[in-house]
């Protein structure tokens, strides 16, 4: 089966980082620029792990996930105020990072709510 739609676009974003960081300035190559691809790697991670895992666990994972969207966009605001990234490089690598932390948000909504429904439904069979 094909890969959930979310990976398919955190691959792209990926995939142009990658066309970037080449190009970052040595002195920030091996530390900014490590540290943002990890977290690039981390959240295709805990996408997939959310993705294939439990639904108990599906939280913590988009969780995760959402945090690291975050903390990304910051970093690469920080790449671009140092000129390790150029501000076109910088705004397209955004607004997927944007899209994703949508679908991510969106996702994260779903579970509370599922979560929500399990609850109450748990308390009403404990009242009868």
């Amino acid at each position: 089966s094909p890969p959930p739609p979310i990976l398919l676009k955190m691959q792209v974003v990926y995939s142009l980082w990658h066309e970037y960081i080449i190009h970052f300035p040595k002195i920030h190559r091996y530390s900014l620029g490590a540290k943002i691809d990890s977290l690039f790697v981390e959240m295709i991670s805990d996408i997939s792990f959310a993705y294939f895992t439990n639904k108990n666990q599906k939280l913590i994972f988009v969780q995760r996930s959402i945090k690291n969207d975050d903390v990304l966009k910051i970093l690469l605001n920080v790449a671009k105020d140092i000129s390790a990234l150029k501000e076109n490089q910088y705004i397209l690598l955004t607004e997927k990072l944007v899209e994703i932390g949508r679908i991510l948000g969106g996702w994260h909504n779903q579970l509370l709510l599922q979560n929500e429904k399990e609850n109450s439904q748990t308390k009403s069979e404990r009242k009868i």
